[in-house]
């Protein structure tokens, strides 16, 4: 079984960070492994506290982790302190990871403020060169550039240039966008977009999280990079399309809509049915 690692903060409600990550490599079919950046205590209507580890700490559990199953991909997601992306940089070099997707999660679907303003650009020199992709909705691709996004175009060069400064793949994503929810990939010179009609469901909490594990899912599991962005984006409108509605914010998706399980009858026969209606 392929192994991916998550270094990312914890949602006490289940919906985003490691909770998201977990449900989402479950699903996908590979054995997710956890080092946790922040205890956070929140829900769909925000972030109400915030526990980060120590910087010794969360280098333990990657070791803990690294040393003894070798991950086929790694996903990043909030790092709220400089000297935390150090700390992940260093191991990451260290076990020479590969296959790495960087989302850098900057605020909470909420608009809870999850990084600290010095930490972007250290995350951005130290992690976004060794990545294989980084993947920042249009709000947090702004803050990168410094300037604003507004249309398609826009979006396609805003890729292009967090490419070309930071020598990686860089994938844009339109949620964001009230027209539509397209991302753009930029990848080797390739532009690539994923056309995806908006869908009508406010519950869109941990939708960054989930998309990235999806993509270190599909990359340990072998796909090309521009095949696992298109999987990835096929299960997130999935997880939405289902209407999954708890709490009494922007919910969770259902990242469990794609599961099934055997149901045995009495007479000896088999059924398919879903484990999760999301209802």
């Amino acid at each position: 079984m392929k192994a991916v690692l998550s270094i990312a903060g914890s949602d006490s409600s289940g919906g985003a960070g490691i909770q998201a990550d977990l449900k989402t490599m479950t699903v996908h079919g590979v054995f997710g492994m956890t080092a946790i950046t922040a205890l956070t205590a929140q829900n769909t209507t925000g972030v109400t506290a915030i526990q980060e580890s120590t910087p010794e700490f969360l280098e333990q559990q990657i070791d803990a982790c690294l040393s003894d199953i070798p991950a086929d991909a790694v996903k990043i997601g909030m790092l709220p302190s400089s000297a935390q992306v150090e700390v992940v940089a260093k191991k990451l070099r260290e076990y020479k990871v590969k296959n790495l997707v960087v989302d850098p999660v900057m605020v909470a679907t909420s608009g809870s403020k999850l990084m600290k303003d010095s930490t972007a650009s250290v995350m951005a020199n130290l992690l976004f060169p060794i990545s294989t992709v980084i993947t920042p909705n249009i709000p947090e691709a702004e803050a990168l550039l410094g300037k604003t996004i507004a249309n398609k175009n826009q979006m396609e060069e805003a890729a292009k240039a967090l490419s070309k400064e930071y020598g990686c793949s860089v994938l844009i994503k339109g949620g964001h966008s009230i027209e539509d929810a397209c991302d753009v990939l930029f990848d080797k010179g390739q532009v690539s977009w994923f056309e995806t009609t908006k869908i009508d469901n406010p519950n869109t909490h941990g939708t960054g999280c989930t998309l990235s594990s999806a993509i270190a899912s599909n990359l340990a599991l072998g796909f090309d990079l521009k095949e696992s962005v298109k999987n990835a984006k096929e299960y997130i409108t999935s997880t939405i399309s289902d209407g999954l509605d708890l709490g009494k914010g922007s919910g969770p998706l259902n990242h469990m809509v794609g599961l099934i399980r055997e149901k045995g009858d009495a007479d000896g026969s088999n059924k398919r049915e879903r484990l999760c209606s999301g209802r």
